[in-house]
């Protein structure tokens, strides 16, 4: 890829969605706990979902769909309302699930759809990534108003932010489901679940919180 194609901006947005991804917060939490239960297909597809919404926001910030943004960030208490009750739902499932037999699992692995849509809809509910997003655009000149060879620079950006994002899921889903899933118990599993769901649920907590205005 020519430097004139983006392949700089690429790299930056590689490594931005990496960054996004890798600390643990709720959507790792699901991602390895999913993984572990249901398998990889199922993990995977849960960080996918984060990674399809970061690119999303990635996208409004570099081809400065300013209405869309503006929109978000006017919104964000009522999506964080959204987003910190269906953690709490969440939390209260993987408290309550129990380790599942080979029949339910083999069941349970048909819906990566579903836990795609789960951490999109979770990711998409905090509207002020587009601000962070924003701020690396401005730092990389990145915008369509800077003519006609910025759309590809900016899709360099979008597209790096969601493989860098993507690859780390995949990293991560395929270790937990590929080396962890066979060696640990019901009873670690159980326990696992457990503290997964109290931890999420804490993370619905304080995303209600915010939405309303107490943080």
């Amino acid at each position: 890829m020519a430097p004139e194609l983006g392949t700089s901006e690429f790299l930056t947005g590689l490594a931005f969605g990496l960054a996004l991804a890798m600390p643990v917060g709720p959507i790792g939490l699901l991602c390895i706990r999913r993984s572990l239960e249901d398998g990889f297909a199922v993990g995977f597809a849960t960080g996918l979902g984060a990674a399809a919404a970061d690119a999303g926001y990635g996208a409004i910030a570099a081809f400065g769909l300013t209405a869309v943004s503006a929109f978000l960030l006017a919104w964000q208490g009522p999506l964080a309302l959204v987003g910190g009750g269906l953690l709490l739902w969440l939390g209260l499932a993987s408290w309550r699930s129990r380790p599942a037999t080979a029949a339910a699992t083999a069941g349970r692995a048909r819906r990566p759809l579903a836990a795609f849509a789960q951490t999109a809809v979770l990711t998409a509910g905090n509207p002020q990534t587009v601000l962070t997003f924003a701020a690396l655009v401005g730092g990389l000149g990145v915008g369509i108003g800077a003519g006609g060879a910025a759309w590809g620079r900016a899709g360099a950006l979008v597209a790096g932010v969601f493989l860098g994002s993507a690859g780390w899921w995949l990293v991560l889903a395929g270790g937990v489901a590929g080396v962890l899933r066979g060696r640990l118990g019901e009873t670690r599993i159980l326990w696992i679940n457990r503290i997964a769901g109290l931890v999420v649920a804490g993370f619905g907590l304080a995303a209600i919180a915010r939405g309303l205005g107490f943080v």
